[in-house]
């Protein structure tokens, strides 16, 4: 019997300190689509919007179209095909939104850069010399480097605070930058102002060549989304009509809307393919 309590009093005790210890939590890995439409907005500078969100709010976009143009023509194909075109608009919005921004961005990382040679050869530490940059740097970055300032005074840890940085820039010349900065934060040398001097001259020099391809490529792009765009306006004109549209019920017609919608989208795909400049990937994530 002394023995039989004395076991459960070392079972009591064992379940007591297991239960104070901190447990592991089990962390599951992201899916890839949410991982890049969530870096995505990031670029595009929507924040607050998860991906979930963002494919909810794209799906009840597509939904309301496709209901408008069912009331308005009375035809299920045709407000099928409406509503999963209205569906991908919030998306094409938000890469156009990134295209501009990363855009902008890409003209003013030389002068990041250019902020942090400076620093560096007046004699500040690293971390002083981001945490400037969000005094002294251009206006669209100095939100992110002033809480770069903020984490590295709370926590005082280095490389966590440039992990945060470069999940909130998520932008490869950012990456790249900071790379460099954590390199010579542990393995130290004298080179790093002329690093950072020769990387401004060269996104000097790829922002000018990126800015004249662009302009060029902009009216061809433009005049192929128009034409895309066109039959499908023709279309919803024609709806107007209900003898028009009555055809487009029939299994006929639903082949050729279908049919139609496929020949679009492949020669947006193909159009996009052909026009697209070369962009440089984010190999440096941490």
């Amino acid at each position: 019997m002394g023995m039989f309590i004395g076991l459960l009093f070392g079972l009591g005790l064992f379940l007591i300190v297991m239960s104070g210890r901190p447990r592991a939590r089990e962390q599951r890995a992201e899916p890839t689509w949410s991982r890049n439409l969530r870096e995505t907005l990031v670029q595009a500078g929507i924040r607050g919007v998860s991906p979930q969100q963002f494919v909810l709010i794209s799906a009840a976009l597509g939904l309301v179209v496709g209901l408008v143009v069912l009331a308005f023509s009375g035809t299920f194909s045709l407000a099928g095909a409406f509503g999963v075109f209205a569906s991908l608009l919030p998306r094409q919005l938000v890469l156009r939104r990134r295209r501009g921004r990363m855009h902008d961005l890409r003209e003013v990382w030389p002068d990041v850069v250019d902020n942090l040679a400076s620093a560096v050869r007046a004699g500040l530490s690293l971390p002083e010399a981001l945490a400037a940059v969000g005094v002294r740097g251009p206006v669209a970055l100095r939100p992110a480097f002033t809480r770069f300032g903020e984490d590295y005074r709370a926590t005082g840890s280095f490389s966590t605070c440039l992990d945060r940085l470069a999940d909130e820039l998520a932008d490869p010349v950012a990456d790249r930058i900071i790379e460099s900065l954590r390199m010579a934060r542990e393995v130290g040398g004298t080179d790093l102002g002329r690093l950072l001097r020769t990387l401004s001259t060269f996104l000097r020099e790829d922002a000018r060549t990126r800015a004249e391809l662009e302009t060029r490529q902009t009216w061809t792009v433009n005049a192929a989304r128009l034409a895309m765009a066109a039959p499908w306006i023709v279309l919803l004109l024609l709806a107007s009509r209900g003898e028009n549209v009555r055809a487009y019920d029939s299994p006929t017609g639903v082949a050729v809307l279908a049919g139609g919608a496929g020949v679009s989208v492949l020669a947006y795909l193909i159009m996009k393919r052909i026009g697209r400049l070369p962009e440089e990937e984010r190999v440096l994530r941490p």
